[in-house]
């Protein structure tokens, strides 16, 4: 039997949300449970992500496609669709719990901000 995370109503409540800083940046929260499969064993599908105020996404984690990682030479190729959207790169993520996963969203919304504006998101 699984135990639910119990951080998941949380983040079940963000879905639709949108949160706008005073500076123009904003966060968008699309949660929703679906039936557990293999590309998504936890059985949430979501995309959190950070815009500046004309709709470029800067920061994202989210799991909408999957993410073959580059091949390296006598390595196993592993198939995820959890992963970070940083800069110009996309990057696997490493989905362990609700709660972690929102912790992970914070801090790469600090780092963003802190990168482009010099400021993390509690001081915008």
């Amino acid at each position: 039997m699984q135990h639910e995370d119990p951080c998941l109503e949380v983040l079940l409540d963000l879905n639709g949300m949108n949160y706008y800083y005073d500076s123009g940046y904003w966060i968008k929260y699309e949660v929703r449970k679906v039936t557990p499969r293999p590309e998504i064993p936890h059985g949430i599908r979501y995309s959190l992500t950070l815009h500046s105020a004309d709709g470029q996404r800067i920061f994202a984690i989210d799991n909408s496609h999957r993410l073959v990682p580059l091949r390296k030479v006598f390595a196993a190729r592993k198939v995820t669709w959890d992963h970070k959207h940083q800069r110009e790169m996309v990057l696997p993520f490493d989905f362990e719990t609700v709660d972690q996963l929102l912790d992970e969203f914070e801090q790469g919304i600090d780092a963003a901000l802190k990168d482009l504006t010099g400021r993390n998101g509690d001081q915008l």
